[in-house]
């Protein structure tokens, strides 16, 4: 990677504190062992994106509709919506305990509402069972999202970017694999044909295990709690492979501990109403709860969770048509999430976001168009054009709102609100989740392809509020970039008053040791 590159993504002071015989993370055996860890904390966005790849698999599965009663419009929405109701009272416990008792715990907390959850919807001997193991799962989900947050603060910073970038796009290794199962399962002439892949919904979490339990907790966290020594020999593990007096570690160490007590000095607490008392905090939270609703009411929530309703109404009824365009769908998600987060240093998150939300603004005009010909006309050909149109689309949401829309608020705020500010989004999301949740079968009962107008008319308002008010942020270590929201003056530190620091050091020490010497 080349030296102007790098400046793009962590910007001039951190480039200079950088080894200047930068190896590949993959010929630096401390970066192998970090990153080896980060990919255990990328696994519990696969278990969010399976759960949600579930339900629209057993939606298609007679079996799982004739045990559940053929749920249908609002009666199903509120099937779907109950794991979105979980996730969103978990997150304010897990923001607040994430600050008290650190990022990792809260990871741990939620295997066991997992555990339960699983536990209770492979055994579920009625509906009102399954309902219920909805709710814990997506409890659970809510205390796996601290590992959004401690990818942000252990990753190495040129790393940083792209690896929480990876967090989400990891939903779609969850969808793919669970749409897969689901196809797999389909003929097995019991309830063991949706229970099975319920079960598998353990498989990511317990896989990730032995990898949290070694991954080093938040080097800003313990600052935060005056456990400096600790942060430092993280830091020097893990970003300078044993070397306690790196110019990087110094700099890290130094940047994270001024911008902790900035925050102190700005503020005598951390509570929700910190978000409101400056400028730059509105501003974030405005991003913050906009991106999460953006992310829902771009006309996603109709694609992803009612996948099997849209195919009806342009003529594939077939479960085996529906399941395998929900299997290569998810590959093609996966794979164009992956490339969307390769990009964010190069292109930029402002860029990304415009251009994933005129791609889908044209795919879904163009989707309306094809299904209001085909409601009309019913003429094969035009329905089955849809189809090509949903994998441009999703094609588009791919590249900017699944790897940003945890990556971008995890970025934007500072150490103490992070865990609350990434909270918020997720709470945003599920909100408007659980509006679609309720609202979209109904409304796809009712009017059909003409729903999808409204859409139209959201992506307008998303592009228009993008192109306004979501800054650049490459280019910014994690601390720098309070600069973007709160002006110069949150500058934290620079490599000359670190140097400046050195020497006055040094010319203490030389001045200590000639005395001692004359005495």
């Amino acid at each position: 990677m080349t030296k102007s590159s790098l400046k793009n993504i962590v910007g001039v002071d951190l480039l200079s504190v950088l080894p200047p015989d930068r190896k590949q993370w993959w010929e630096t055996p401390h970066l192998i062992k970090l990153n080896g860890l980060m990919a255990g904390l990328l696994l519990f966005s696969s278990t969010v994106g399976y759960d949600s790849s579930l339900m629209t698999g057993l939606q298609s599965l007679s079996q799982w509709t004739k045990f559940m009663d053929s749920p249908s419009g609002a009666w199903l929405g509120f099937i779907s919506a109950i794991q979105s109701l979980g996730a969103m009272l978990g997150l304010p416990a897990q923001a607040w305990a994430a600050n008290k008792f650190g990022r990792k715990p809260c990871i741990f907390v939620g295997y066991f509402f997992l555990f339960l959850g699983v536990g209770i919807q492979v055994g579920a001997h009625n509906p009102a069972m399954f309902i219920v193991s909805r709710f814990f799962i997506g409890y659970a989900g809510a205390w796996f999202q601290a590992a959004i947050v401690l990818l942000a603060e252990i990753a190495y910073p040129t790393h940083r970017s792209k690896i929480t970038a990876m967090y989400h796009c990891q939903y779609y290794v969850g969808s793919t694999l669970s749409a897969w199962l689901v196809f797999g399962c389909r003929n097995i002439d019991s309830m063991w044909a949706w229970k099975i892949p319920s079960l598998c919904q353990v498989a990511f979490p317990l896989v990730a295990l032995p990898l949290v339990s070694l991954c080093p907790e938040s080097p800003r966290w313990l600052i935060s709690k005056d456990r400096h020594e600790e942060a430092h020999s993280i830091l020097t593990k893990y970003h300078a492979g044993g070397d306690d007096v790196a110019p990087l570690v110094v700099f890290q160490m130094d940047e994270i501990t001024r911008s902790i007590i900035l925050e102190r000095e700005g503020s005598n607490s951390t509570s929700w109403l910190d978000m409101l008392l400056t400028k730059g905090n509105r501003h974030r939270l405005f991003i913050s709860l906009t991106l999460g609703t953006f992310a829902q009411w771009n006309g996603i929530g109709v694609v992803s969770y009612y996948l099997s309703l849209i195919l009806k109404t342009i003529g594939v009824t077939s479960i085996t048509k529906q399941t395998l365009i929900n299997g290569f769908l998810q590959i093609w998600n996966l794979v164009m999430a992956v490339v969307g987060s390769m990009l964010v240093d190069f292109a930029g998150r402002r860029t990304l976001f415009l251009l994933s939300t005129c791609i889908m603004l044209v795919s879904y005009i163009i989707i309306t168009g094809l299904s209001g010909s085909f409601a009309n006309n019913h003429v094969g050909s035009v329905g089955t054009a849809v189809i090509p149109f949903l994998f441009l689309y999703y094609g588009g949401y791919d590249i900017a709102f699944t790897p940003l829309v945890m990556a971008y608020p995890a970025e934007i705020w500072p150490y103490a609100l992070r865990a609350k500010g990434v909270a918020l989004t997720s709470v945003s999301t599920y909100l408007a989740l659980l509006f679609n949740q309720f609202v979209n079968p109904i409304a796809l009962d009712s009017i059909a392809w003409k729903y999808y107008i409204l859409y139209i008319c959201l992506l307008v308002v998303i592009l228009v509020t993008i192109y306004l008010t979501y800054p650049e942020t490459r280019g910014y270590s994690l601390e720098e970039i309070a600069v973007v929201f709160d002006g110069e003056d949150a500058a934290v530190s620079t490599v000359a008053e670190l140097q400046q620091m050195g020497e006055e050091k040094k010319l203490k020490t030389e001045h200590l040791e000639s005395l001692a010497e004359s005495s």
